[in-house]
């Protein structure tokens, strides 16, 4: 329920509000945690293409930002170090499934 075009939310805030105003970004952590598990679960297919498309959201220096917005806009704290660790262990478990 939390992914929508292949992009991941950390909660839904109607399920769980958190009383901050706004609208909250789908977390670009949580997508490169999917990766791992679809890989890791065999579907590499997928894997690649959620992966492939989260590529299509890096900034022009191919840095990312906490969160992508409805548009693609990059939102909350830029660059992330999380996620940047999270795209090089996406990355890397990726491309050990697709190697087996």
């Amino acid at each position: 329920d939390l992914v929508t075009d292949s992009l991941v939310y950390r909660y839904d805030p109607n399920a769980s509000p958190d009383g901050l105003p706004g609208d909250e970004g789908t977390f670009s952590l949580c997508t490169f945690d999917y990766v791992n598990a679809l890989a890791s679960a065999g579907y590499l297919d997928k894997a690649r293409m959620v992966f492939e498309k989260m590529l299509t959201h890096a900034s022009p220096l191919g840095l990312y930002a906490e969160e992508i917005g409805p548009t693609g806009e990059q939102l909350g704290n830029f660059p992330q170090a999380f996620t940047h660790l999270a795209l090089i262990d996406a990355a890397t478990s990726l491309d050990q499934a697709l190697d087996r």
